[in-house]
């Protein structure tokens, strides 16, 4: 798209349900989510949208979906990074990664996720077994994505203290309470997160954490202008959450958005947002 700065998308899924069943696609509210997403469905609209690369990430907490990520990722030209999946409890989870490092595409392997959010301890960052695996993420050279809800957020901060040689990447902002308008106590931890020097942040997720059927800019302009104050262009960066955001808004549309709450920006800081950012953190070829 003509005068459209280069983007790197730094969060995106793809499925196929006769593969894999999506178990989080549950109720009348996500229904339109339950259908395959693929590459090839994405490609036309990152490539209308200036996107030269993108970041891949986990959906389920299956060991075979990561290995099937990196292979898809190791023969697309536009996937240019895999956040998977591994058990950070295991006690091999060393050799674990380096396995999957020698599989086809092991090479687009940039970081780990777990869906925290929906483990029902607030601490569970802070259980021995898993400081002790995320430990092994630094010791691989390695990023974590934190998929955290607010009340979790806390323990990302003390996680994150504890592992200054792991660089920590806050998914969707820390899911703030958009719908609501509330800032606090989420903008104050969010703040003490960005305090510590190893961690992003991703200008990601907020059009569905707003009213997905009536959301405006308006409504999200807090939430960016925070994660962009407390982290700066340098440890921000774009991502779509393609394809979840269709349940409130088309790529194109998260594309703009995401233009519109960089616009005070000068053009190296909407560049870092939009791209250098992310292929510094993550090391994207």
């Amino acid at each position: 798209m003509t005068g459209r700065p280069r983007i790197v998308d730094a969060h995106h899924h793809v499925w196929d349900l006769a593969e894999r069943d999506q178990d989080w696609i549950t109720g009348e509210e996500l229904a339109p989510l339950r259908r395959d997403f693929t590459l090839s469905d994405l490609e036309p609209e990152a490539r209308a949208n200036s996107v030269c690369a993108t970041v891949l990430v986990q959906t389920v907490t299956v060991p075979e979906e990561t290995p099937e990520f990196l292979a898809l990722a190791g023969s697309s030209d536009l996937v240019a990074g895999v956040v998977g999946w591994t058990d950070l409890t295991a006690p091999g989870i060393s050799d674990t990664l380096a396995a999957l490092r020698e599989l086809p595409g092991g090479d687009r392997l940039v970081g780990l996720r777990h869906q925290v959010q929906g483990e029902p301890d607030p601490r569970w960052l802070l259980r021995e077994d898993v400081l002790r695996g995320l430990a092994a993420v630094a010791d691989a050279g390695l990023v974590y994505d934190l998929l955290v809800q607010p009340h979790q957020l806390p323990a990302a901060v003390r996680a994150a203290e504890l592992l200054p040689g792991l660089t920590f990447v806050l998914d969707h902002a820390g899911k703030p309470p958009v719908a609501t308008g509330e800032l606090h106590p989420w903008a104050d931890d969010v703040r003490a997160l960005a305090a510590l020097p190893n961690t992003a942040c991703k200008l990601s997720g907020l059009v569905t954490e707003a009213d997905p059927h009536n959301w405006t800019v308006k409504d999200l302009r807090p939430y960016a202008g925070t994660v962009l104050d407390a982290f700066g262009p340098g440890r921000l960066m774009f991502g779509s959450d393609w394809p979840v955001c269709r349940l409130a808004a088309t790529y194109t549309e998260v594309v703009e958005t995401a233009l519109v709450l960089l616009d005070t920006l000068a053009e190296d800081e909407r560049d870092a947002v939009l791209a250098t950012t992310a292929q510094r953190v993550y090391g994207l070829r």
